[in-house]
């Protein structure tokens, strides 16, 4: 008997293929998402204008298709991130108990504040661009990767294989790359896709309280942000980012379940059996 579809791989990939219509139409725009049109500004969606116009008259749809490369971009650069950074101090960690009690504490510091809190703080101390923003939200998730990547290192290193390979002389740094940063491997994958979407949300709350990209770089935040203002009149300024940003975050959100699924098919089980 064939194993069911499993559903959440259908929205992924109806996700990832708008998305990579967007990317692709971010590159190419057939309207500059920054030119101002005074006499065209607030116009309903037509024809022309699909998803109308803001308060300057820009078209709102190629704005949100430009905003996709900044949301998503940094969304993927954080998750590459966290997960580069948070892996190598948790392999050092797992292979050094002193350094290990004295870095644990300072996750579980870390992971004790609130990630948009602490990303606000960050921002403001560091006033900047894309760039500020993708360190700034990546920090409050490496503890997360931390305490993953070291919990998984520990229980592969006392496994009989890894045990074998060092009293066979195999040095600390070859069993890291050749035992257990593979074992770690399928694991982040599955959390990197729930990094990417939460840090896709709070990229779009920094934007939205003008905390995080700049006003005139568009992202589906600051578009939340700038057409709150007139929402009564103008509805479609907050719908059409709003509705990516929900999409998008719910995309990776499944991505992340469908790969888990993949990773551990006993969890899948249990689920459906409960």
């Amino acid at each position: 008997m064939r194993p069911a579809l499993n559903p959440n791989w259908i929205v992924v990939v109806l996700v990832i293929g708008v998305l990579l219509i967007l990317l692709a139409g971010s590159f190419f725009p057939l309207t500059d998402p920054t030119r101002i049109a005074p006499r065209s500004r607030l116009m309903p969606p037509d024809w022309q204008y699909w998803l109308g116009t803001d308060q300057l008259g820009r078209d709102v749809f190629w704005r949100t298709v430009a905003a996709s490369r900044i949301s998503v971009g940094v969304g993927v650069c954080v998750a590459l991130l966290s997960i580069f950074f948070g892996t190598a101090i948790a392999l050092v960690c797992a292979t050094n108990r002193a350094i290990d009690h004295v870095v644990m504490r300072i996750m579980d510091a870390a992971m004790a504040v609130p990630a948009i809190l602490l990303a606000i703080v960050l921002v403001a101390m560091f006033r900047g661009g894309v760039v500020v923003v993708i360190i700034a939200i990546s920090v409050p998730e490496i503890p997360r990767i931390v305490r993953l990547v070291r919990s998984i290192a520990l229980s592969t290193m006392a496994e009989v294989y890894v045990e074998a390979s060092r009293v066979l002389g195999t040095g600390m740094w070859r069993i890291l790359l050749r035992h257990i940063l593979p074992a770690t491997l399928p694991h982040l994958a599955v959390t990197g896709a729930y990094v990417c979407g939460s840090a896709i949300l709070i990229e779009s709350g920094l934007s939205f309280l003008g905390a995080g990209v700049p006003p005139e770089i568009p992202t589906w935040g600051n578009m939340i942000a700038a057409g709150r203002i007139v929402f009564e009149r103008a509805p479609w300024l907050v719908l059409a980012p709003g509705l990516m940003v929900t999409v998008t975050v719910l995309g990776f959100n499944l991505l992340g379940d469908a790969l888990r699924d993949i990773v551990d098919p006993q969890a899948r089980l249990l689920t459906v059996k409960s």
